[in-house]
């Protein structure tokens, strides 16, 4: 896998979003879920605005620093006995990885759920080295026995129900019990134990970096990243350049805005930070540990209009207030970052050829932006997509600017337009049931066909206008 997850076009992953029930209300429920735990934290830690304030201004600061924190994280790191690699493009940072585990000719793998490797693409390139690669979060280990990609940040198998999941259990392991989410989890337990003993390297992501320390925080919430980093002799944690603050008080505060605007809580089970190899009086921990620090489009993205969407946390706080998302999914983006900050991100880092329609998969409506802990402001960065997909990068379609020339001319002459206002009722009455248009003809058809469209009035607010002015009854 990789940023883009799919061949499929946009107009039919859309339609396939659309006419998914299950997942539509599955994202429904699980949005109101979330954002009402967060705006109950939000109330109870009080000052929510100044901690989405400072939020933003550590981001902002670590970028703007970005060069002194790294060369201090990497320091720190191999003073505590860890070995650092700065990857430019995610195939350096695969290649290294599999030199890696090579070396230590491991035959088994387990991993903590991370964003960044399914962007490179690893858990394939370590597969064909021969080793196997095992998920150890419940939601990924789901989706790899399904061969599925994540539809969501945070929770990545919310599109699939209790049904499926036994399913996919009874295919792929034998499973033999019922749909209970007691019994499910009790076998994904009693499965992942003997992967964690038998495994020969552990892979975490990085939630934070700290530069003073050279540590890697991870937040979960199942207790896998601690069996993935304690077991295993061999440790490679791999992070995005930017997944970087300069201090453990830093760290706090982000976490802090991190667990309140993901998923409601004031802390998630697990806090866990690494730092370097085991030392002589430690009991447990890696041997070897490596930190591989990837770029793959990262460093474009500095000192350009676009630097605060490199402030993301990872919250999905933006994904869960999106109305776009709710009825679509996840997998509509074709990206593995889907939701606002994926349309904002994806073609960032992996060009506009295959994603000039994400900036689109929005209604502009900001609740992405209140939203967003570290005040990223999303939705002005879609408008600013959107100008460069048309103005730079010509890549809007060839019948979308015939339409708006003609929208110009029409809109732009009086006569005309007064001509339309009059004959718009006669002309959309074949589509008109109860005052409002249904599957309405040309462009109306994709907006018409999933929200309502109030048809024309019978009086234009001009003619009412002039009607009153002469002293007429409304």
């Amino acid at each position: 896998m990789s940023i883009k997850i799919s061949e499929t076009p946009y107009k039919e992953r859309i339609g396939q979003g659309i006419d998914n029930d299950f997942m539509r209300q599955a994202v429904s429920s699980a949005q109101g879920r979330f954002r009402n735990g967060r705006l109950t934290q939000a109330e109870e830690l009080g000052n929510w605005e100044d901690w989405r304030q400072l939020g933003s201004e550590i981001r902002s600061h670590t970028l703007e620093n970005i060069d002194y924190y790294l060369y201090q994280l990497s320091e720190e790191v191999e003073k505590r006995g860890g070995n650092v690699f700065f990857a430019e493009t995610a195939e350096e940072a695969n290649a290294y990885i599999e030199n890696v585990v090579k070396k230590k000719n491991a035959k088994k793998v387990v991993k903590t759920k991370s964003m960044v490797t399914e962007e490179i693409g690893l858990n394939q390139t370590l597969e064909q080295t021969g080793a196997e690669v095992v998920e150890s979060d419940l939601g990924e280990w789901i989706l790899q026995l399904d061969e599925d990609p994540p539809s969501h940040i945070v929770t990545p198998a919310l599109h699939k129900n209790r049904q499926q999941i036994q399913d996919t259990f009874r295919d792929k392991k034998g499973y033999d019990k019922s749909d209970t989410p007691e019994e499910l989890a009790s076998f994904a337990r009693e499965q992942l134990r003997q992967d964690f003993l038998s495994a020969d390297v552990g892979i975490t992501g990085c939630n934070f970096a700290i530069a003073e320390s050279g540590s890697v925080t991870l937040v979960t919430n199942e207790g896998n990243a601690e069996m993935v980093t304690s077991l295993p002799d061999t440790q490679i944690s791999v992070m995005g350049m930017e997944r970087l603050v300069p201090t453990w008080e830093d760290m706090e505060v982000l976490v802090s805005l991190l667990t309140r605007a993901a998923v409601g809580q004031k802390l998630t089970s697990y806090i866990t930070t690494i730092t370097g190899a085991r030392l002589d009086e430690e009991i447990d921990g890696p041997d070897d540990y490596h930190l591989v620090i990837v770029d793959n489009g990262r460093s474009k993205i500095l000192g350009t209009e676009f630097q605060s969407a490199l402030h993301c946390i990872r919250c999905a706080a933006c994904i869960n207030v999106c109305p776009v998302y709710r009825h679509v999914g996840g997998h509509a983006y074709n990206s593995i970052y889907p939701g606002p900050i994926g349309a904002v991100l994806t073609p960032l880092l992996d060009g506009y050829e295959d994603h000039k329609e994400l900036p689109y998969a929005s209604s502009l409506c900001a609740a992405c932006t209140e939203a967003c802990p570290v005040k990223i402001p999303l939705h002005e960065q879609l408008i600013r997509h959107r100008e460069i997909i048309v103005e730079e990068e010509k890549k809007s379609p060839a019948s979308e600017k015939i339409m708006m020339k003609g929208f110009a001319q029409w809109a732009s002459n009086p006569a005309a337009y007064k001509l339309s206002t009059k004959v718009a009722r006669t002309a959309l009455k074949p589509w008109t049931k109860e005052e409002y248009v249904e599957h309405g003809p040309g462009p109306l058809k994709g907006w018409t066909d999933v929200r309502d469209f109030p048809a024309p009035g019978k009086q234009s607010f001009r003619s009412w206008w002039n009607h009153r002015q002469k002293g007429g009854k409304a």
